[in-house]
């Protein structure tokens, strides 16, 4: 068996000895330049390393596994596996029967120079971009203890509303049976726009709590502009996804939106920086394969 393993460099060669210890004949690789061939692939990180990773697993298909050891591990979670003790059990599953398998969509992000990026869990742009970049400066023991709602309540104070140009491709839910794309606008000022293939950022603020990892969808949270104290009463309902109850939120499932904004936005997907706006975000169905507790 060959097997790809990628850590973060702050992993301690221990976190790994109790996954290499359940199979004995495999052969371990370090490097994405093995991934050819490749049976499984371990991932010892957040978000950012997944994130860094997709690429190259999307390309070859390679099952992946998550050991969540990053300061938010949202996309982990998003596929149920909250620590290490259960991404061993679920790793052990995997080498006994390997059935333990799904195929999950990506989202994808075209920069007008035409370079894309795919990502697992959100893109943000506008203020929640900020927040974090901010985020991002800080030390890891803090992004670990909330770190990004301080950045988020730094952000807020500072940031301006922009106005945002958006067009979003929508199915027709009045037709059933075959569903009409239609193109939907979004054209007014307001705060960030979040678009989810899972739930969650920030380490568990549930931006977009009706995303599913399997619809072919993404999901785009825009907040529009509202007083900063209201702005500031809401940020707790995020935890619990409460949010889109507010009048200047809007929500919608899209395969495809542009976005621009005035001034240009910095965009960034699971906790990356990725280019500025203007960008085409597109769902790329089934482009990971994941391994799964069940």
């Amino acid at each position: 068996m060959k097997v790809l393993v990628l850590c973060h460099p702050d992993i301690p060669g221990k976190a790994i000895q109790p996954f290499k210890k359940l199979i004995s004949d495999v052969e371990w690789h370090t490097n994405l330049n093995f991934a050819e061939g490749v049976e499984a692939a371990l991932i010892f990180g957040g978000d950012g390393t997944v994130h860094r990773n997709l690429s190259e697993l999307s390309k070859y298909k390679i099952p992946t596994l998550v050991v969540p050891s990053g300061s938010g591990n949202d996309f982990a979670k998003a596929i149920g596996i909250g620590n290490a003790t259960i991404a061993l059990e679920t790793w052990k599953r995997f080498c006994t029967k390997g059935e333990n398998t799904r195929e999950i969509d990506l989202g994808l992000v075209r920069s007008s120079t035409g370079s894309e990026t795919l990502f697992c869990s959100v893109a943000a742009i506008g203020m929640d971009a900020e927040a974090n970049r901010l985020a991002n400066a800080m030390p890891s023991w803090l992004r670990r203890r909330g770190g990004y709602i301080v950045a988020a309540l730094c952000a807020l104070a500072s940031f301006k509303v922009r106005k945002f140009n958006m067009m979003a491709e929508v199915p027709n839910k009045r037709e059933e049976a075959a569903p009409r794309v239609e193109r939907h606008l979004i054209r007014r000022s307001g705060f960030f726009a979040a678009v989810g293939q899972t739930q969650r950022y920030g380490g568990g603020l549930k931006i977009a709590p009706l995303a599913e990892l399997t619809d072919g969808f993404l999901d785009l949270c825009f907040v529009g502009k509202m007083n900063k104290t209201k702005m500031l009463l809401a940020l707790p309902s995020l935890y619990f996804g409460t949010h889109l109850r507010l009048a200047q939120v809007e929500h919608l499932r899209s395969s495809h939106l542009s976005v621009a904004t005035e001034p240009p936005l910095k965009v960034y997907a699971d906790g990356e920086y990725i280019c500025q706006t203007p960008v085409e975000v597109m769902v790329q169905p089934g482009a990971l394969r994941i391994i799964v507790p069940c």
